[in-house]
């Protein structure tokens, strides 16, 4: 497989992720040590267990969940391009929830033991992955609010627009649709539904002629409407590190 240089990143030119200087697309480039491809349903982080990697989603969509006592799971978020997966396990010493492909993913792959060297080189990039972790933990407190405090319309409506929004950014849009791969079942966990209620709302949604996801693909047909719905703010996502 030929692997990406940093220099060329197919990320790095859209607006959603921070600029990089010469050195640190340099250093990031010593800091890397390969590429991962992998296929739908491949497990690439395990709750509980260390890993000696972490990565970069580079292509492709996965799901983050966590494994509850009588066996099912619970998806607490999903993986996107640019995403980091790992984190928890390089500080905290294991995974704290699970990570599973959900189509053909590429990942750039980093050397969990390798990553105090971002700290002493590149104090700035390490912040980086402060506030990638106070992202993350700020998304699963606006996660909790939304599902206490609105209806599964509503609910629907949000997550929907959260994934399009993301995907959009990433250059993943053609004509208001994007690549979603996952289950209904996987939304209905994210957003605290039962599979029945999500289908139901889905199929409301696309009775109202906002959004149709269907076969693996998400069409927003009214964004402006479907964000009056879900309370979602349609402005220009929030720009972020890319490590």
């Amino acid at each position: 497989m030929k692997k990406t240089a940093c220099a060329a990143c197919p990320l790095r030119k859209f607006e959603i992720f921070s600029a990089f200087t010469e050195e640190e697309v340099e250093f990031t480039q010593s800091f890397k040590s390969g590429e991962l491809q992998v296929d739908p349903g491949t497990t690439l982080m395990l709750e509980g267990m260390p890993s000696p990697q972490i990565y970069t989603v580079l292509d492709g969509q996965g799901v983050r969940y966590k494994t509850m006592e009588d066996g099912s799971r619970q998806v607490i978020n999903f993986a996107l391009p640019g995403d980091l997966i790992g984190l928890h396990a390089a500080v905290m010493g294991e995974m704290s929830h699970s990570v599973e492909s959900t189509s053909a993913m590429r990942l750039c792959v980093f050397n969990r033991c390798d990553l105090w060297r971002l700290f002493e080189r590149w104090p700035a990039r390490a912040y980086d992955l402060t506030w990638l972790s106070a992202v993350e933990e700020h998304f699963l407190g606006e996660t909790v609010a939304v599902i206490g405090r609105r209806s599964a319309r509503e609910r629907v409506a949000w997550g929907l627009l959260r994934v399009y929004s993301r995907l959009k950014a990433v250059g993943q849009e053609k004509d208001n649709t994007v690549p979603m791969p996952w289950r209904q079942q996987d939304l209905a966990d994210a957003l605290g539904l039962s599979l029945v209620h999500t289908n139901k709302t889905l199929q409301r949604l696309r009775g109202e002629g906002l959004a149709d996801w269907t076969e693996g693909r998400l069409t927003i047909r009214d964004p402006a409407a479907l964000a009056g719905v879900g309370h979602f703010e349609i402005d220009a996502p929030v720009r972020r590190p890319l490590i």
